[in-house]
C-alpha cells in the first residue's frame, strides 16, 4: 500500500507550546486563528464560505514517540487507556481531528474560530460539517469519558505528550 499524503496549508494559531493550551475545541472556542493554504491548492477552497464549520485534518507534527497506552487528560481517574479510546495525538499516525467554525475565505487564507491546535501544524484536509450528515441525535455513551462540559472547557495541557 503506498499512502501519499501532502500538506495542503499550515494553521496558524496563538498557541506557540504545548504545554498549558486548550486539549479540544470547546476550551478555545473564542480562539480565532487562520490556514494560509498553498496556492497551488486555493482554487478547492471556492463555496466553502457557505458553511459554517468545517473539520480539519491535520497531523500532530511534533508528537516524538507513539503509545498504545496513555493516560487521557479529561480522565479524572488517572487510568492508562488504549491509544485509540482517546483523543490524544499519541496515535501511531499522528493524525488530528477537530471541527471548528469558519468565519471567513479569502483568497488562500481561511479564518476560524474554536482551534485548539499548535502554531504551525500542517494541514492535510478540510472537510465542511454538513448537518444533515454528521449530526447524531441519541448518542448515549461515551466510553470512559466521564468530565463533564465545564470541566472539558477549562482543561489544559500539562507535560504528558511533549516528553
Amino acid at each position: 500500500m503506498n499512502i501519499n499524503l501532502k500538506q495542503i496549508a499550515t494553521i496558524n494559531s496563538p498557541f506557540c507550546s504545548l504545554e498549558n493550551m486548550p486539549i479540544q475545541p470547546k476550551g478555545a472556542k473564542e480562539t480565532i486563528a487562520t490556514i494560509e493554504f498553498k496556492k497551488e491548492f486555493q482554487d478547492g477552497l471556492k463555496d466553502l464560505n457557505g458553511f459554517s464549520h468545517i473539520y480539519l485534518i491535520y497531523y500532530f507534527h511534533k508528537v516524538k514517540e507513539h503509545k498504545l497506552q496513555v493516560v487521557p487528560f479529561n480522565d479524572l481517574t488517572n487510568t492508562l487507556r488504549g491509544v485509540f479510546s482517546t483523543r490524544t495525538p499519541m496515535h501511531p499516525n499522528s493524525i488530528g481531528l477537530s471541527v471548528v467554525e469558519l468565519i471567513d475565505v479569502k483568497e488562500n487564507i481561511v479564518t476560524i474560530k474554536g482551534i485548539d491546535i499548535l502554531d504551525g501544524t500542517p494541514l492535510l484536509d478540510i472537510k465542511p460539517y454538513i448537518e444533515n450528515f454528521d449530526k447524531i441525535d441519541g448518542v448515549t455513551k461515551s466510553g470512559w469519558m466521564k468530565s463533564n462540559s465545564n470541566e472539558v472547557s477549562n482543561k489544559r495541557s500539562d507535560d504528558r505528550f511533549t516528553k
